[in-house]
């Protein structure tokens, strides 16, 4: 087993910039009625495999939240990009979804040569991509990206509940579940809420 030391400078003697890195990208939180939705982008080290990677919606809260912390140690680089609830009311859904998927691959610290998306459709991009359904299963460095991303989003999503504990954002992450569902009628929608979304319209009435 090489130690830590000689792993360290064979990766350092690599010409990363020329080596086709491949990074993967997916995101989270179309569905729910308020909060951003997020994307992460993520280059894996193939020195440094994690063990565990899957669609981060078949993983627990507590499994997604220790492969979080080691994709950021082990991953050659991440990035993690949002897309507001005021963009998301201003341009669609889809169309914010594929903005912070353009914002987390630009904001990787290293290029990638090529990109592989979940589902069909891709964000512009200036380096070769690829829309790979239900690649958060297939592919690791896809199920590394959904596991960055929903934490991310649920993180959030706990610290919206700081804000507006009447909604109970730590429960359901903004989802239109009823307990949501029967806080906007009662209370109406606050600022965080995507008032483009059916659910959040009504309740305006």
């Amino acid at each position: 087993m090489r130690s830590k030391k000689s792993l360290l400078l064979e990766q350092t003697t690599l010409n990363w910039a020329t080596a086709g890195l491949m990074a993967g990208v997916d995101e989270a939180g179309r569905g729910p009625l308020a909060g951003p939705v997020v994307a992460a982008a993520v280059i894996l080290d193939d020195l440094q495999p994690i063990a565990g990677l899957n669609d981060s919606k078949k993983l627990t809260a507590k499994r997604r939240e220790v492969l979080f912390d080691e994709i950021r140690a082990r991953a050659l680089c991440f990035s993690i990009a949002e897309a507001s609830v005021q963009e998301i009311d201003q341009l669609n859904i889809l169309q914010a979804t594929l903005l912070a998927m353009k914002r987390a691959v630009e904001g990787l610290r290293l290029p990638p040569k090529l990109v592989l998306v979940d589902g069909n459709r891709l964000p512009t991009l200036t380096m070769r991509a690829e829309a790979i359904v239900k690649g958060d299963a297939l592919v690791p460095a896809i199920s590394a990206a959904s596991i960055l991303a929903k934490v991310h989003r649920d993180r959030l999503c706990d610290e919206l509940h700081v804000l507006y504990p009447v909604y109970g954002f730590d429960q359901h992450k903004g989802y239109g579940t009823a307990q949501h569902l029967a806080a906007l009628q009662a209370h109406g929608p606050a600022d965080c809420h995507r008032i483009t979304f059916a659910p959040v319209a009504r309740s305006l009435r």
